[in-house]
């Protein structure tokens, strides 16, 4: 199944505050941090386009986990290109589903097949498992290697993780055994419980998604000074649970959450 989302500059207007006294344009930066996409591409869009309507002056971080599960992965990775393109202030992570689909690309580029039979290899069984069969689907594609180059490439250059002033932006999370915890990059895409010990970040809030949690725990994490992380994985994939199923934003200026439910057809019944 493939789907073409043609980036426009509706609903993404560039708004400002005209100052009385100087007549100059103070343009109002905010900050968002939108987790796990999964693939379902108009979701991404209509949150972008009715809630979060970012400027070009706004920040932008993408928590990774952009593609499986969701019916098109390929749009939402042209759809954030597209937004790179027009110089929106963007910032992508790496997810564990990314690095899936980078090593089951890698994976089949290399490996050779028997008498004109090329088996599948342990990654791309255990890719397939996880929503990789949704995502070569959305590229309208049989095998991994088959996905554009250009995409791959994209996926190899997301970073793992971004510092704030105030927080620290990772996917999955830290390994704070490690006297450095920055220094365990699979940790930061993979990791599902983790104590945090915030000296060792100089006592930021994490912000992270690749678990998902329901809305009420996210509402309390976000409104709470006690919390030392933020989970903001709603899981939007997911229909099957209350308090699940949408894509979520959430402001750091103004500690705000928007979210949009579900707009996307998911036929994924994996975990």
């Amino acid at each position: 199944m493939t789907s073409a989302y043609v980036f426009t500059l509706e609903g993404l207007l560039l708004k400002a505050i005209v100052c009385e006294e100087t007549n100059k344009k103070i343009f109002m930066t905010k900050r968002w941090v939108i987790p796990d996409i999964h693939g379902c591409a108009l979701t991404l869009k209509y949150l972008m386009e009715s809630m979060v309507k970012p400027n070009k002056n706004d920040e932008i971080y993408f928590v990774g986990d952009y593609i499986d599960r969701g019916p098109d992965s390929k749009g939402v990775i042209d759809y954030i290109m597209a937004m790179q393109e027009n110089d929106y202030n963007i910032i992508c992570l790496m997810g564990n589903h990314e690095d899936y689909c980078i090593r089951a690309w890698e994976e089949d580029m290399h490996k050779k097949g028997f008498l004109g039979i090329r088996s599948k290899g342990k990654t791309l069984k255990e890719w397939e498992r996880y929503g990789g069969k949704q995502t070569m689907e959305s590229f309208d594609v049989e095998r991994p290697k088959e996905i554009p180059e250009k995409y791959i490439k994209w996926m190899k250059d997301l970073k793992y993780y971004v510092e704030l002033d105030d927080f620290i932006i990772v996917h999955a999370g830290l390994n704070f055994r490690n006297e450095d915890p920055f220094e365990d990059k699979r940790a930061m895409i993979w990791a599902r419980d983790f104590a945090i010990k915030p000296e060792k970040i100089d006592n930021k809030k994490i912000i992270h998604g690749h678990v998902p949690v329901n809305h009420e725990f996210i509402d309390l994490a976000v409104n709470s000074k006690d919390y030392k992380f933020i989970d903001i994985d709603n899981g939007v994939y997911i229909q099957s649970r209350a308090g699940y199923g949408n894509l979520v934003a959430l402001e750091l200026n103004e500690m705000k959450v928007v979210t949009h439910s579900l707009m996307d057809e998911v036929d994924y019944k994996g975990v």
